[in-house]
C-alpha cells in the first residue's frame, strides 16, 4: 500500500513539471466586490490584467508640481470670466497632466434663465455640474465601447453593415448604390455615404423615414438612403454613428447605455456619465441648462412632441431624444469635468485606470491613424493634422494630438505625447437665437470667443512650463 502510495505521487509531481497547464491558475473577475472564480485563464494578451496597475489621477499640490504656471492659469480665469461678464452662461474646465489634475474650475452659471426670463437668482455653475456632452458622446460611449470590443477581439472592423442588418442592403430603385459593401470601418470615417443627418423626428423633413419610436427609427436608419457613393468623399455624419451604436447593441445583446455603464463606467468608478440622467436620481439642479424654449429656436420651430420648456438634464438633440429615447451613439451622453479626466486618462494611460484595462495601445493606435483621404480625422476621432485645426486645438498642439466637440459647446483634447489632456465643457446654447428667422442654429453664445475653444486651448498651453 505504502508502495503504491509512492508511485502515485511521484507520478504527480512528475506531470506537474511536465505539464503545468494542469496547475494553471483561474481567472479572477472582480464584479460589484464579489470574486468569481472562473475556468483557467489561457494565454492571450489580456492574461495579466488583474496585474497591471495603470496611474490614477491626484490632484496637484500645486500647479508648478505638474509643471504649470500658477500665474499663466490665472490669466485662463481672467478669459473666461471676462466671457462671463460680456453674457456667456457657463463653463468649467478640467486640466489633466502625467496624472495630476493641474485644474478643475467652474465659471459662470449653470442656469441663468427660465424661457427668456433672466433668473433673478441664477444656478452657478460648479465642477459636479453634469453637462450634455452632445458629439462627444461618439468618443467616450461609442468610440470607448469599440476600442474596448476590437481589443477583446469582439468585432472586425471590416465586417460589412448588412452582416448585422440583412435588411441593409441595395435596392433596385436606389439612385446611389452601394450599402452591400459599407463596413464599420467606412462608418468610422465617415466616408460610408451619407449625409450628415436625417431629421428622422420630423414628419415634415422626414418624409417616409418619420419615427419617433426607437425601434422604428432603427428600421428607417437602416431605409436611408445614400447621398454620395461610400469610399468616394467624407462628410462628417450623425447617422454613422447612430448606426454604429444599434451595430454595438446587436454584437453584445445588451443596450447601448447598459453596456458602457456595465462595461466602461461602472468599472472605473464614474458615477455622473450616464444617458438619460434625469431617470437614475439625478436632479434638473445638477445639470448645466441648454436650450431656452426646448427645440423651439425661440418658436420658429415646431412638430410633433416638441418640447417648449428650458432643457435641464434631457439631451438637447433631437434625434437622440425624440427618436431615440435618449441613447444613441450620436448623442445622449452626460458628464462632468471630473469623470471625463478619468477617461481622458485612460487614453493617456493606453487604456487603462488603475487595475481596470479596457483596450491595449494598439487599438488606440488604429483609432488615431489619420486618414488616407483627410488626416484631420481617425477613425471617429479628430485630429491636428494641419492648420486648419487650430481652432479647435490652437497653433500649439502637435500633430498627434486628438478630441471632439459637441454642439452644446463642449471640446475634449487629448495630448498623448505630452501626458496632457483638456476637456472643456459649456453651456453656450443656453442663451438666446440672435436671430431665428435668418439662422435658428445661432446662438449669442457662439459668438463669445470660448466658443472657437481654440483660445483657451492655447492659453492652456502657454500655461505649461517649458
Amino acid at each position: 500500500m505504502k508502495k503504491y502510495f509512492y508511485i502515485v505521487l511521484i507520478t504527480l509531481m512528475v506531470l506537474g513539471i511536465m505539464m503545468p497547464w494542469y496547475s494553471s491558475p483561474s481567472a479572477t473577475i472582480v464584479y460589484n466586490s464579489k470574486r468569481i472564480i472562473t475556468s483557467p485563464i489561457t494565454h492571450n494578451k489580456y492574461d495579466k490584467k488583474d496585474k497591471l496597475k495603470y496611474p490614477t489621477l491626484k490632484k496637484a499640490s500645486k500647479p508648478e508640481r505638474a509643471g504649470f504656471s500658477s500665474k499663466k492659469l490665472r490669466r485662463i480665469d481672467r478669459l473666461i470670466k471676462q466671457e462671463i461678464k460680456n453674457g456667456f452662461p457657463g463653463a468649467a474646465l478640467v486640466v489633466i497632466k502625467d496624472g495630476k489634475i493641474v485644474k478643475n474650475t467652474a465659471y459662470g452659471f449653470a442656469k441663468k434663465y427660465d424661457g427668456h426670463r433672466l433668473l433673478k437668482n441664477p444656478q452657478k455653475m460648479k465642477v459636479d455640474t453634469m453637462f450634455d456632452l452632445a458629439s462627444n458622446t461618439k468618443m467616450y460611449a461609442v468610440n470607448f465601447a469599440l476600442q474596448h470590443l476590437v481589443s477583446k477581439g469582439r468585432i472586425d472592423l471590416n465586417q460589412t453593415i448588412s452582416h448585422y442588418y440583412s435588411s441593409f442592403r441595395d435596392n433596385p430603385t436606389d439612385k446611389i448604390k452601394g450599402k452591400d459593401s459599407i463596413r464599420i470601418i467606412d462608418l468610422l470615417n465617415h466616408t460610408a455615404g451619407f449625409s450628415s443627418s436625417v431629421h428622422y423626428y420630423n414628419p415634415v423633413r422626414a418624409a417616409e423615414l418619420y419615427s419617433q419610436d426607437r425601434n422604428t427609427t432603427l428600421e428607417m436608419v437602416l431605409k436611408t438612403p445614400l447621398q454620395y457613393e461610400p469610399g468616394t468623399s467624407q462628410i462628417y455624419s450623425d447617422i454613422d454613428y447612430i448606426l454604429l451604436g444599434f451595430i454595438i447593441e446587436k454584437i453584445t445583446g445588451q443596450p447601448l447605455d447598459k453596456y458602457v455603464e456595465t462595461h466602461i463606467y461602472k468599472p472605473l468608478g464614474l458615477k455622473s456619465t450616464k444617458f438619460n440622467p434625469l431617470k437614475y436620481g439625478h436632479k434638473e439642479k445638477d445639470f448645466a441648462a441648454t436650450e431656452l424654449i426646448g427645440n423651439t429656436r425661440d418658436g420658429v420651430i415646431s412638430f410633433p412632441n416638441i418640447r417648449t420648456h428650458t432643457l435641464q438634464g434631457e439631451v438637447h438633440d433631437e434625434n437622440s431624444f425624440y427618436s431615440m429615447d435618449g441613447v444613441s451613439g450620436h448623442a445622449g451622453l452626460f458628464s462632468t469635468t471630473g469623470d471625463l479626466a478619468v477617461l481622458l486618462q485612460v487614453m493617456l494611460n493606453n487604456g487603462g485606470y488603475g487595475k481596470v484595462k479596457l483596450f491595449d495601445k494598439e487599438t488606440i493606435d488604429l483609432f488615431v491613424k489619420p486618414s488616407d483621404m483627410n488626416p484631420t480625422y481617425g477613425l471617429g476621432w479628430r485630429i491636428n493634422a494641419n492648420e486648419s485645426m487650430e481652432w479647435m486645438f490652437s497653433e500649439h498642439a502637435n500633430k498627434n494630438v486628438i478630441g471632439h466637440t459637441g454642439w452644446t459647446g463642449t471640446i475634449t483634447v487629448i495630448d498623448r505625447d505630452n501626458q496632457l489632456a483638456i476637456a472643456l465643457l459649456t453651456n453656450k446654447k443656453h442663451s438666446p437665437v440672435i436671430n431665428p428667422q435668418i439662422d435658428s442654429n445661432r446662438f449669442q453664445g457662439d459668438t463669445n470667443e470660448i466658443s472657437q475653444y481654440g483660445k483657451i486651448i492655447k492659453a492652456v498651453y502657454e500655461a505649461m512650463i517649458i
